[in-house]
């Protein structure tokens, strides 16, 4: 056994752990890696690309439709103003952003997209792996897909403002100067943006596709028109300007209403409701396993 032992080299130093900064996971890199996911991934692109040209053509549609409304003679043949319609009365920005519910659902599902495809295809153990402390990454698909959205969605918001005026022409449209105008339509494409954020918190917490963007319609086309249904109109009046789609309604209009908040107020309990599920998603993303 002596000899045995004796044969046995003695284990020399432990090498030292490797520093080198070239190799080190930083939110940068993890960034880097989630926008060039975002460009590889051609259906993300086109998704994305979609809801900015359906938001611009559908608020054509509306201007096209609101002008014509107008321009109908009255009942008793007079002349243009007599007419009637849909939009005879309407704020003329909200007619030139009518595409906004519309691109919303399309952003909220590419959102939920973003992280539940690598649930359910099981790269997001890759993604992990790559990443042990797992919170960069959640963190780099909200600033990649948040930060692409603010850009594309407030470009779109603005054509199809200047194009939708256009087409009402001088009798009823207005300006960006407008009181609450740019606001308005600025506020449009940050709020479309953040839907992209909401889609990302919900799909992280569900990790299911078909769940999460159940939630996602649920939460900004049913469940607002349900709770004027169901609630009683003392509870209808308290809860519902707080709902995400109410909340934002009331930042991305031009006149305020008895049934929304202001605008401010409305654009604060959105962004906490974008802050509140994004904290749920990354304590269970710290929590669960992959």
């Amino acid at each position: 056994m002596a000899v045995i032992a004796e044969s046995v080299p003695k284990a020399g130093p432990l090498a030292p752990v490797s520093r080198d900064p070239a190799l080190a996971v930083t939110q940068s890199r993890v960034i880097r890696s989630e926008w060039i996911k975002l460009r590889t991934v051609r259906s993300w692109s086109i998704m994305m690309i979609s809801a900015a040209a359906l938001l611009v053509a559908f608020g054509a549609l509306a201007a096209s439709v609101a002008a014509d409304a107008v321009s109908e003679p009255g009942p008793a043949g007079g002349g243009g103003g007599g007419g009637g319609g849909p939009f005879a009365t309407t704020d003329p920005t909200s007619i030139s952003l009518a595409g906004v519910t519309l691109a919303q659902l399309i952003i909220g599902v590419l959102g939920v997209l973003i992280i539940s495809n690598e649930y359910a295809n099981g790269m997001i153990r890759a993604s992990f792996g790559a990443v042990p402390k797992r919170l960069p990454v959640l963190w780099g698909k909200v600033i990649v897909l948040g930060g692409s959205l603010a850009v594309v969605m407030v470009v779109a918001t603005v054509v199809a403002f200047l194009l939708g005026q256009g087409i009402l022409g001088p009798d009823q449209n207005t300006t960006l100067g407008a009181d609450n105008v740019l606001r308005a339509v600025i506020g449009a494409g940050l709020y479309l943006a953040g839907i992209g954020v909401f889609g990302i918190a919900v799909g992280a917490l569900m990790r299911n596709t078909a769940g999460a963007i159940s939630i996602v319609v649920a939460a900004l086309l049913i469940v607002p028109g349900l709770a004027r249904l169901v609630l009683p109109d003392d509870w209808n009046t308290a809860l519902s300007p707080y709902l995400p789609s109410n909340a934002g309604a009331a930042f991305t209009g031009v006149t305020g209403s008895d049934t929304l908040l202001t605008a401010w107020a409305g654009g604060l309990v959105f962004v906490g409701w974008l802050v509140v599920l994004l904290a749920a998603a990354a304590v269970l993303i710290k929590r669960r396993d992959a």
